[in-house]
């Protein structure tokens, strides 16, 4: 065991199941698809737990409402898609400045607490808001970002494995967890939803056997 293992401390089931990741759910809204140019409107991260048995479940959220940074390109197609008026005096926004570290430290503790040795983030089409996130942190010059900087899992690829379904409405639907497409769109309300198809997967998996890995390796079938 290395000195930085040791320091670390015993793996708890969730650092053990993902090899020291810790898997957090992220969703965004966005002002377009350009995470250059484009305003980062909200973000949500959903933390994680898992019990004795290898469990997984959603634990708690953090939303925070963000100001468009400087010179940011926000599409009105946009606005009207996702139901945000950024006049609205009930956003709260803070910018990006404060509202990232925030919701980083808390991301950090749960790093901590359960022994992993990095976050990793676990989104919808996760590239796209990995993609937003690296962005703001090369923006906004955060030197802690808790997530790996490209690893991420994909609930879209995981759920058309799982289901067959890639749409996050559609992919809930097939896994018996309920959708309201009134609420969609709202950062707050598709983390906690892709959260919850995550932890389904995942307990899925488990319950048919995939995990924990057989203690021998299964030779191949020869003819």
């Amino acid at each position: 065991m290395t000195p930085a293992e040791q320091s670390i401390g015993p793996k708890s089931p969730l650092a053990q199941r993902f090899r020291g990741f810790l898997p957090v759910v992220i969703d965004l809204e966005t002002g377009g698809f350009n995470a250059r140019t484009d305003a980062l409107l909200e973000v949500s991260a959903v933390l994680l737990d898992m019990d004795e048995e290898g469990r997984l479940s959603p634990l708690e959220s953090h939303s925070f409402h963000l100001e468009p940074f400087a010179g940011a390109n926000v599409e009105q197609s946009a606005l009207d898609f996702i139901g945000i008026d950024l006049e609205s005096p009930e956003r709260a926004a803070l910018p990006e400045e404060i509202a990232l570290p925030e919701l980083f430290r808390k991301v950090r503790s749960a790093v901590k607490k359960h022994s992993c040795t990095r976050a990793i983030m676990v989104a919808h089409n996760a590239h796209f808001d990995l993609g937003f996130v690296n962005a703001a942190v090369e923006r906004c010059a955060i030197k802690r970002n808790p997530f790996h900087p490209f690893s991420c899992f994909d609930t879209a690829s995981l759920a058309g494995l799982a289901y067959g379904q890639t749409v996050l409405a559609k992919a809930c639907q097939v896994a018996g967890i309920t959708f309201d497409n009134t609420c969609a769109h709202s950062a707050e309300y598709d983390a906690e939803k892709t959260a919850t198809l995550f932890c389904a997967i995942v307990n899925k998996w488990r319950a048919l056997g995939g995990w924990p890995l057989a203690a021998e390796p299964i030779e191949p079938e020869t003819e």
